[in-house]
């Protein structure tokens, strides 16, 4: 009987300190930071936003440069003149000045404003987009820095205990071909798992410093982030989601205001057709012998004989019909992207759905209790490795679906122009 204990003493020792040496969750000391303040930085220190900002200054300076007149045009000419003839002879100065005004032909400038208008919309609406844009992406790293973070203990908390169980291995003389397979079992599974730790901790790092980028923050400024607002609303029908879309869609309405633009500049083109007039007044005086004097309206006008503007013209109405197939085109794949996005959203939150609360602390204690159980005899290799194995991959579905299911959220949103939390109030409300 004593042989079979004292063959049992070492395995006994290796489970006490292998209990002792599981190192507890680090607690991170990094400043929290929500979502909302996030967001809130990343709209107001984004170094993007002054080209949009600046693209909307020089929309409006055409704007002023489109509704104004030419300058007025001033001419002036002076000569010596001399007169000869049988009975009459004199030399003297000739000179003449005109001041002309070019006047545009009615309709055109309030064409060029109407022009310029949509420029100016059309840079508030990229500025718009990217701004939404620029906040969906801040969340989605927001969501990658804590799930990779997540991963990256979960990976670490197994890899220590493979650690520690190979050295206490090691230190022992494996007698038998089953205690060799075992210990190069262990050794094996931690290194893949030192492994996962290194890539969580990449992906977390990288998610990181594109947040810091995206915020004006120093690249390697570290923080924690907290999640706990991400809520998953139920989704109204998809004919209520493409009614959204088609009238909050940045991108349609783009495309909208670039066919309003188009039809104008069509129109602008065929005013174009009749010439500008220029109108003013002129003096002129010569003296030579006699004095004379002539004060006046001149009129100046081209004669629209070989350009009447066809090239233009037809170059502009094929403009015209390539925006208006640009605005078809762009509204179907809109429509197409939010039903998949929207089927991918319903999808995910099924899943979650089932999920208990406790489905991570429930995979950590089972992975735990399965380390105890094998130091003292209970639980063979296999079930060992895979239950080590399965709650890592537990914890990376749980990222990944959660994942998943909030860039189909993000997707959404930017593709109805509002959030998803209040197009479902809306529709709650009409449906009541």
């Amino acid at each position: 009987m004593k042989p079979i204990l004292l063959s049992f003493f070492p395995l006994l020792v290796a489970a006490t300190v292998l209990a002792q040496s599981t190192p507890p969750r680090p607690i991170s000391t990094n400043p929290v930071v929500t979502l909302e303040r996030l967001t809130a930085d990343v709209l107001e220190k984004n170094p993007e936003l002054n080209f949009y900002q600046a693209e909307i200054s020089a929309a409006k300076g055409e704007r002023t440069t489109a509704g104004a007149l030419a300058n007025p045009e001033l001419s002036t000419t002076i000569a010596d003149k001399r007169v000869t003839g049988a009975s009459l002879a004199g030399e003297g100065t000739a000179w003449s000045a005109s001041v002309r005004q070019t006047f545009e032909w009615p309709g055109r400038i309030s064409l060029r404003k109407a022009i310029a208008n949509r420029e100016i919309k059309l840079a508030e609406l990229g500025y718009d987009q990217f701004k939404a844009a620029l906040q969906a992406r801040a969340r989605s790293l927001a969501f990658h820095v804590v799930a990779a973070q997540e991963e990256s203990l979960a990976a670490q908390e197994v890899a220590s205990r493979f650690q520690t169980l190979q050295q206490v291995l090691v230190q022992r003389d494996p007698a038998g071909l089953t205690p060799m397979l075992e210990l190069r079992i262990i050794e094996a599974t931690a290194l893949y798992m030192r492994r996962k730790v290194s890539e969580a901790r990449q992906s977390q790092q990288n998610s990181l410093t594109e947040l810091n980028q995206l915020r004006g923050a120093p690249l390697e400024e570290q923080i924690s982030m907290d999640v706990r607002q991400l809520l998953f609303a139920p989704l109204p029908d998809n004919q209520t989601l493409l009614l959204a879309a088609e009238t909050n869609n940045f991108v349609l309405k783009i495309r909208q205001m670039e066919l309003e633009q188009q039809g104008f500049k069509l129109s602008l083109a065929r005013n174009e057709r009749f010439p500008p007039v220029s109108v003013g007044p002129f003096i002129s005086q010569e003296r030579a012998g006699d004095r004379e004097q002539q004060l006046g309206v001149g009129l100046s006008v081209p004669l629209p004989l070989w350009n009447r503007n066809s090239g233009r013209i037809a170059t502009e109405a094929a403009r015209r019909d390539q925006a208006e197939t640009s605005y078809q085109v762009s509204r179907l794949t809109v429509q197409r992207k939010v039903l998949e996005n929207a089927t991918a959203y319903r999808n995910r939150t099924s899943e979650m759905s089932d999920w208990r609360s406790d489905s991570i602390k429930q995979f950590q204690e089972a992975a735990a209790l399965a380390d105890e159980h094998y130091r003292l005899g209970a639980v063979p290799i296999a079930t060992y490795v895979e239950l080590q194995k399965q709650y890592l991959e537990a914890i990376e579905t749980l990222m990944s679906t959660r994942n998943d299911a909030l860039e189909a959220q993000l997707q959404l949103e930017q593709l109805l122009g509002m959030p998803i939390q209040e197009l479902s109030a809306n529709a709650s409300l009409r449906g009541k």
